[in-house]
């Protein structure tokens, strides 16, 4: 890999398994002020609409605040109150991509996941959105990220222009592995926010690791 072919990714949080509540924004507030977050994505997973609309509510103004683009997935009348920066769809349809993409671009950041096969992927970018996410919100629960979407995402970024993200795995040993795929942006979840983990050592940690990359393809 020489400089030329590298780019510095940047960091995509998934706040999926953050809490509710002031334990969640302490957790993303943190995350926030360590280090260099591209964006934040929002999902409701097991939350009412309601509890959804709150948590939302609480952490899309820290997301803006910090300088980082504040996505929702799903539920467009949501991200329409908060007045977040983007809308995700993950589930893999073309219809619905091209219904987002027609009805908020280029006022919001639109976004997809749920494309498993590069034709698939390839349709999706027909579409024109502003990214494709290789992997699936809230589903990085081993170590390491999965096979088939670090195989996507080096494809993608060999011969696509729109920007990808990579989804990470639960361990951010397991980083190098999404770093090497050249994606622009990687996604981490579980190795920020999930049991255990330090949410500002975690991001401090991330973008080490992506300045290392850096000087290592600037050397070669």
């Amino acid at each position: 890999m020489t400089a030329e072919d590298f780019i510095r990714p940047r960091l995509v949080l998934d706040a999926s398994v953050l809490p509710d509540g002031p334990a969640g924004e302490d957790q993303l507030r943190a995350a926030l002020e360590a280090g260099d977050v591209a964006t934040v994505v929002l999902s409701a997973g097991e939350r009412s609409e309601a509890a959804f609309q709150d948590l939302c509510e609480a952490l899309v103004p820290l997301i803006q605040e910090a300088g980082a683009a504040a996505i929702v997935a799903e539920d467009t009348r949501c991200a329409g109150r908060v007045k977040a920066d983007g809308f995700h769809t993950g589930a893999g349809s073309l219809e619905a991509l091209g219904e987002a993409v027609a009805r908020f671009s280029p006022r919001l950041i639109v976004g997809a996941s749920g494309f498993t096969t590069r034709h698939d992927a390839l349709e999706a970018g027909e579409r024109m959105p502003d990214y494709i996410l290789f992997g699936k919100l809230g589903a990085d629960t081993e170590a390491g990220p999965h096979p088939r979407n670090l195989d996507l995402s080096e494809w993608w970024a060999e011969i696509v222009e729109i920007p990808c993200i990579v989804q990470g795995g639960a361990s951010l040993e397991t980083l190098p592995a999404a770093i090497a795929t050249r994606a622009e942006f990687v996604m981490l979840g579980r190795a920020v926010f999930g049991e255990g983990a330090d949410p500002a050592q975690a991001v401090a940690e991330a973008n080490r690791l992506f300045d290392e990359a850096q000087r290592r393809a600037q050397a070669a």
